[in-house]
C-alpha cells in the first residue's frame, strides 16, 4: 500500500520529480558522511584501548569529523531547497491546474458544491502537500535506502549486531505498516473537515452584514461551530491513533538499542567479541536507528498527504465542456436557438425555445422573474450545456468551438458587476490583458467612467476592494462596460445592466452601453421602456417558453404580458410622492 502511495505522490510531483530525486542522492551522501563520524569514533576507542600515544588516530579522527560536518551541511543545504522547491512548486501546478480546470466546467457544478469547499482544496488541503509532500516522498525513499545501507554496514561491522538492528528495523516498519493502514480510514475525514471549516468560515466572514443587520451575532454561527467540531473531532482522532503506535515504535527502537548494548557487554565477557568492538557497540546502539526513525516519522505523515492529493485530485474528473472544440471564426455572428430545453436536475428552465437574432440586430428578452431569461444569455455562454436541440453563432453549434474561441465572440455585462481586488486598469484590461494603458483610458472614456477614475487619488493605479466594494454601484458598472468595450467582442450580452443603478448615474451609463453596442449583435434582459423599445425584436419569455414576438409597436398592440408590462411601468413613472 505504502509503495503505490509513494508512486501516486511522485506522479503528482510532475515537473518536480526531478529536485526528489537529486534530494535522494544527496540525502544518501547525507548518510555516507554521517558513517565517517562512526568511523571516527572507531579510530578514537581503538587508540584508548589499544594505548597508541601519538597523534594520528585524533587527527584522523578530526578530519573524518570536519568533513562529515561540513558535507552534511552543504548536502543539507541543498536538499532542503530541493524539497522546498518542490513542495511549493508541486502544490503551485496543482493549483493552477484546478484553476485551469474550473474555467471549463459547467456552472451547474457551483450549484451543487460549496466554493468554500474548493477554497479549501485549493488552500489548506494543498498546503499539506505544500509542506509536507516532498519532504514526506523524499524521507521515505531516502530513509529506505539509507536504512538497508545502515544494516550492511553492520552486517560488516558484526555480523550477530547487523542482524539485531535488521530484527528492530523490520520490528519497527511492522509497527509503522500498521499505522499507516489504520490512518486510510481517518485521514480523509479529517482531510474533508479542512475543507468544510474553510468553507464555513468564508460563509460566516461573506455574510457578516446580513449577520450585522439583524443583529444575530450571537446566535448566526451554528455551522461554523459545527465545523469547528468537526475538524477538532477528526484531528484528535487521527492524533490518538498515532500515540499508542508511535510509543510502541520507540518501546522496539530502545528495546532493541538496550539489547544491542548488552549484547556487546556478553559477547566481550565470553571472548567473541574484542574491547574495541564492545565498546563500539554501545555507541551503535544510540546510532543505529537514527535512518529508520526518520522513515516512520515520514511514514505517518503519508497517508495525510495521500488524502489530499485524493481530494485535489477530485477536481480532474469533473466533466468539461471544452472537450472537442475547434478554434471557429464564423463568417457572422448570427445567434439562433433551435427547439432548446434545458432543466437546472429536475427542474425544467426552457421548454422548446427557438429564435434568431441576426447579426447586427438588437434583441430585447423580457418577461416575468424566473421565467428563464438570464438560463438563455448563459446557454449562449456555454455557461451550460443544453439539454436538448441547440444553439448556433455563424452556423456553427456552440459546443463545437473551443471555449477560449467562443468566448472571443462574446462580451457579457451582467447585473451584479464582480470587480478584483486589483488596480482599476488591470479590471479594465482584464478581458484583454495585453492592451495599452491608452486604449484602457480610451475604453473608460467611451464608458463614460474616466472623468471619476482621474479623480480618485492613485487614478488607474487605484486599488480597489474585493468586489468592487469602494465603488458605488454605477461606477462599477461603467467600469465592467469599460472592460468589455477593450475586447470589442462582435456579441453583446446586457443581462439586465441598468436594473439597480442609481438616477444620478443612469445617463451616463446609457451612454456607455450605447458606445458598447454600436454595430454589434445585441442581446439584452431589460425592464426598463427606453432600453426595449428599440430593439429590433423583443422575446417575452414565461414559464420557459416564448410567448410573444415582434416589435415594441407590435407587442404593444396585443393583448398579454408585454402589454400589461408596459402599462405597468407607465404607471410607475407617473407616480409621484
Amino acid at each position: 500500500m505504502m509503495i503505490g502511495v509513494l508512486r501516486k505522490l511522485y506522479a503528482f510531483a510532475g515537473a518536480e520529480q526531478r529536485n526528489i530525486r537529486n534530494s535522494i542522492v544527496l540525502l544518501f551522501l547525507y548518510s555516507i558522511l554521517h558513517m565517517l563520524q562512526i568511523i571516527a569514533i572507531f579510530l578514537v576507542i581503538q587508540a584508548l584501548v589499544t594505548g597508541v600515544t601519538d597523534r594520528s588516530p585524533a587527527l584522523q579522527a578530526l578530519i573524518l569529523f570536519l568533513v562529515s560536518i561540513i558535507g552534511r551541511a552543504i548536502i543539507n543545504r541543498f536538499s532542503q531547497l530541493m524539497q522546498t522547491h518542490a513542495g511549493y512548486f508541486m502544490a503551485a501546478g496543482k493549483r493552477i491546474a484546478i484553476g485551469n480546470k474550473l474555467k471549463r466546467i459547467p456552472m451547474g457544478y457551483f450549484n451543487d458544491r460549496s466554493t468554500g469547499e474548493l477554497t479549501g482544496i485549493a488552500t489548506t488541503v494543498l498546503s499539506d502537500v505544500e509542506n509536507q509532500g516532498s519532504v514526506v516522498l523524499v524521507n521515505v525513499l531516502s530513509g529506505l535506502i539509507n536504512s538497508i545501507v545502515f544494516v550492511l554496514f553492520y552486517l560488516v561491522f558484526d555480523w550477530r549486531i547487523g542482524l539485531m538492528v535488521a530484527a528492530g528495523m523490520g520490528l519497527y516498519l511492522a509497527v509503522t505498516a500498521k499505522v499507516e493502514r489504520k490512518s486510510a480510514v481517518i485521514s480523509p475525514e479529517r482531510q474533508r473537515s479542512e475543507a468544510v471549516l474553510v468553507s464555513a468560515v468564508l460563509e460566516y466572514v461573506q455574510g457578516m452584514g446580513v449577520v450585522k443587520s439583524f443583529s444575530l451575532g450571537d446566535r448566526n454561527d451554528g455551522r461554523l461551530h459545527e465545523a469547528l467540531d468537526y475538524n477538532m473531532k477528526s484531528n484528535l482522532s487521527l492524533e490518538q491513533l498515532f500515540t499508542p503506535y508511535s510509543i510502541l515504535q520507540q518501546v522496539v527502537l530502545f528495546t532493541l538499542s538496550s539489547l544491542i548494548m548488552l549484547s556487546g557487554a556478553l559477547f566481550c565477557i565470553s571472548g567473541t567479541m574484542d574491547l574495541t568492538y564492545a565498546l563500539m557497540t554501545v555507541i551503535i546502539s544510540f546510532l543505529a536507528f537514527s535512518q529508520i526513525q526518520v522513515l516512520g516519522n515520514a511514514t505517518a505523515l503519508l497517508r495525510i498527504v495521500d488524502s489530499s492529493m485524493d481530494q485535489a485530485n477530485e477536481v480532474d474528473t469533473i466533466g468539461e465542456l471544452d472537450q472537442n472544440g475547434r478554434d471557429i471564426v464564423p463568417e457572422n455572428n448570427d445567434v439562433v436557438f433551435d427547439d432548446v430545453s434545458f432543466s437546472y436536475g429536475s427542474k425544467p428552465i426552457l421548454r422548446n425555445v427557438s429564435f434568431t437574432v441576426k447579426d447586427g440586430t438588437t434583441t430585447a428578452i423580457v418577461g416575468p422573474s424566473g421565467g428563464g431569461k438570464s438560463t438563455v444569455c448563459s446557454l449562449i455562454s456555454r455557461f451550460w450545456d443544453v439539454g436538448s436541440g441547440s444553439i448556433s453563432i455563424g452556423g456553427e453549434d456552440v459546443r463545437n468551438y473551443t471555449l477560449e474561441s467562443l468566448m472571443a465572440r462574446i462580451s457579457m455585462v451582467f447585473q451584479d458587476v464582480y470587480l478584483f481586488a486589483d488596480t482599476i486598469e488591470n479590471n479594465i484590461r482584464f478581458g484583454c490583458p495585453d492592451a495599452t494603458h491608452e486604449a484602457v483610458v480610451e475604453a473608460a472614456r467611451r464608458a463614460a467612467c474616466d472623468e471619476f477614475i482621474s479623480a480618485l487619488p492613485d487614478g488607474y493605479d487605484t486599488v480597489i476592494g474585493e468586489g468592487g466594494a469602494s465603488l458605488s454601484g454605477g461606477e462599477r458598472q461603467r467600469i465592467s462596460i469599460a472592460r468589455a468595450l477593450l475586447k470589442d467582442a462582435p456579441i453583446i450580452i446586457l443581462d439586465e445592466a441598468t436594473a439597480n443603478v442609481d438616477p444620478e448615474n443612469e445617463d451616463k451609463l446609457q451612454k456607455a452601453i450605447e458606445e458598447l453596442t454600436r454595430n454589434k449583435t445585441i442581446i439584452m434582459i431589460a425592464h426598463r421602456l427606453k432600453t426595449v423599445r428599440n430593439a429590433d425584436q423583443i422575446l417575452v419569455l414565461a414559464d420557459g417558453e416564448i410567448v410573444q414576438r415582434g416589435t415594441h409597436e407590435e407587442l404593444l398592440s396585443q393583448s398579454g404580458i408585454y402589454h400589461d408590462f408596459i402599462a405597468a411601468r407607465s404607471k410607475a413613472v407617473g407616480w409621484k410622492i
